[in-house]
């Protein structure tokens, strides 16, 4: 089972984003995903990086290290309900539901386990996510490193 950290920014919050996925190798780390948006929001980059962190690991599963609380009460908790109502809560649109769905969808199907960390506390992979999300808003790009 593969061990990643991720993170998602926007600066300023909408505007331009990046996230990051890190694979902690033991020894080491690797960049595995960076990914860009020009107009959105660090909600949305945190989910994005969720995503493709899933992606990445697909049937061999992972544990998910990430400092969005939102996300992992999203996935473990809401959504559940969400899905049974048919995709509505009890006030008002679930917001970014297309990302939720497709997030969702991909928990549901490949073995994963979210750790929520707490951000910006030192802890050595969740600064280098933060860190990378915050080139990839920049434009950095993986091919790049």
């Amino acid at each position: 089972m593969k061990i990643l950290w991720t993170d998602g920014s926007a600066e300023p919050n909408p505007g331009p984003g990046g996230f990051a996925v890190i694979e902690d190798l033991g020894d080491k780390a690797k960049v595995v995903a960076l990914g860009q948006d020009d107009d959105t929001t660090n909600i949305r980059m945190e989910g994005f990086a969720l995503l493709t962190a899933i992606e990445y690991a697909g049937a061999e599963g992972c544990e998910i290290h990430t400092d969005s609380e939102f996300w992992v009460k999203v996935l473990t908790e809401w959504a559940p309900g969400w899905e049974r109502l048919g995709w509505k809560k009890a006030r008002g649109p679930i917001k970014n539901l297309d990302l939720v769905k497709k997030l969702y969808g991909l928990y549901t199907r490949y073995p994963v386990r979210l750790v929520w960390e707490r951000g910006h506390v030192g802890t050595e992979l969740n600064e280098m996510a933060d860190e990378w999300a915050d080139k990839a808003r920049k434009g950095a790009k993986l091919s790049e490193m």
